[in-house]
């Protein structure tokens, strides 16, 4: 009796988990569309934050290349870069770059750069810095990551680009210093990686087929 009872049990125990994992799968299938489409949609907002729509006429979603370099972009892992074009001439860049040492953990930034090597935008993709202290440099917070645009390497020096706490010239938050620290050395590094693979950058063949101009 005993024995039965438990194979019973086992077997509704089986039932459950198969007809639950089908469940979960059928959602992730029904949903995965719309998550692939919502997270398209923030990417192309943030893209065209850092770099205006107005300037470019390709589709910068899918002239992608992917780079890798630990040292200046802050991980080990292949890191988007997206190129925008007009009329087939190179008029900036966006390249996905981390800042790694933020007082919580990795800060993810879109950084835009113009051609010329300055600053058309930088925008914080994600971060899990304290609310109220390090979310500063999310611009839905403050206005402080637009201090960046115009900069370039030499705008200011290089002994310019630390917050005032070290010298610099930008900004850091009250009670919070190591975040904005580490997006200022972030940008800059970013700022580098550009100037030494310019060239390459705009050169580089899209790893993703070609769909048409416009960003639709």
């Amino acid at each position: 009796m005993l024995r039965q009872y438990m194979t019973r049990s086992a077997v509704i125990l089986g039932l459950f988990a198969l007809v639950g994992g089908g469940l979960v799968a059928y959602i992730h299938q029904l949903t995965h569309p719309y998550i692939e489409a919502s997270e398209r949609a923030y990417m192309l907002r943030s893209l065209h934050a850092v770099i205006p729509p107005e300037t470019h006429d390709n589709d910068i979603f899918r002239d992608m290349i992917t780079v890798r370099d630990p040292e200046l972009l802050g991980t080990d892992k292949p890191v988007p870069v997206f190129r925008a074009r007009r009329q087939g001439k190179p008029v900036a860049v966006a390249i996905m770059s981390v800042a790694p040492d933020g007082y919580v953990g990795p800060i993810r930034l879109l950084v835009g750069i113009r051609v010329d090597g300055t600053v058309s935008g930088v925008r914080v993709l994600s971060h899990k810095e304290t609310p109220g202290l390090g979310d500063g440099i999310d611009e839905r917070r403050s206005d402080w990551i637009l201090g960046f645009t115009g900069r370039s390497l030499g705008n200011p020096e290089r002994k310019g680009w630390y917050v005032q706490r070290d010298g610099g010239v930008f900004d850091q938050f009250t009670g919070a210093t190591i975040t904005p620290r580490a997006v200022v050395k972030a940008v800059y590094n970013t700022l580098k990686y550009y100037q030494r693979h310019r060239q390459r950058l705009f050169e580089e063949k899209s790893i993703v087929a070609p769909a048409g101009d416009g960003d639709a």
